[in-house]
């Protein structure tokens, strides 16, 4: 099922043009229109799903296989020497487009920080704490 007043669904299903870099029955992969870094590509489901965790378990399977074949081919073509996949959920999050969607993005030697974080503390008790928290909400 596609979202009519999706922009992503109408890329992905070729509505709305955009530089592709792989398609099969399922995804398009795109070039991000504001990378982060050279070659940036956004894997972009044909059906439409809001999030991670409203995506269905045959569409999930396929995407960490496909974002490690894109990847793998910018090391090869573009020199780069990593790569991120990110995929961002909710707002808070940094999702903008609320169509589930996979960044690529190519890192290079002695380039940007780009997904980085300071590593905080917690105690052992915090920890636990946590843990049972979440597992509360499986």
């Amino acid at each position: 099922m596609t979202d009519d007043n999706c922009i992503f669904c109408k890329i992905a299903n070729g509505v709305i043009p955009s530089t592709t870099l792989y398609e099969d029955e399922q995804f398009r992969v795109i070039l991000d229109l504001g990378p982060a870094s050279k070659g940036h590509a956004l894997i972009l489901p044909k059906q439409h799903f809001a999030d991670v965790c409203t995506l269905d378990e045959e569409t999930a399977s396929k995407i960490l296989p496909l974002g490690a074949k894109i990847g793998a081919a910018m090391k090869k073509s573009l020199g780069c020497t990593g790569f991120n996949l990110v995929q961002n959920n909710g707002e808070s999050a940094g999702q903008t487009v609320f169509h589930f969607h996979m960044h690529v993005i190519p890192r290079y030697e002695n380039g940007p920080s780009i997904v980085s974080w300071i590593p905080g503390n917690a105690t052992p008790e915090e920890l636990v704490q946590t843990a049972e928290q979440i597992k509360s909400g499986l």
